[in-house]
């Protein structure tokens, strides 16, 4: 019998999908990633070519995706709970970065200018609920 694969997601960068990876192998699921090898020489192609897609055997898809489901794509803070919302309470907290003051404006210019790194950016929370933006301290 020919064994058959299923693609239950696609990341940008290979490093996402390593980490997913992981997971799912600690779980006992036998992944495959596709088009890793090239991302990784040119990561520019990523979008062109569909992403570093992960594949299982379609016998173990269901419980695949429903590991997938269980892993939380939003914020924790240091010790692993879930931020709230200052505003609403709600926990579908996503962090984003910012250049909205002068300081990050001048340091992104600064930096592409002259090619240096690290940017100096600013990073907020954003609820997924409300919207409101806020700092985590």
């Amino acid at each position: 019998m020919e064994d058959t694969f299923k693609t239950i997601t696609v990341f940008q960068y290979t490093t996402e999908a390593e980490i997913i990876k992981g997971r799912l192998e600690a779980e006992g699921i036998e992944v495959f990633l596709t088009d890793y090898t090239t991302i990784d020489t040119n990561p520019i192609v990523s979008n062109a070519i569909g992403g570093v897609k992960l594949k299982v055997y379609t016998e173990q898809e269901a419980e695949a995706i429903a590991i997938l489901k269980s892993i939380s794509s939003y914020s924790l803070d240091d010790d692993g709970h879930a931020i709230h919302c200052p505003n609403c309470q709600e926990t579908k907290i996503e962090l984003f970065s910012t250049i909205k003051d002068l300081k990050s404006f001048m340091a992104f210019l600064v930096g592409f200018v002259f090619g240096t790194l690290p940017f100096h950016t600013r990073y907020n929370y954003r609820c997924e609920h409300c919207k409101t933006e806020f700092p985590l301290e």
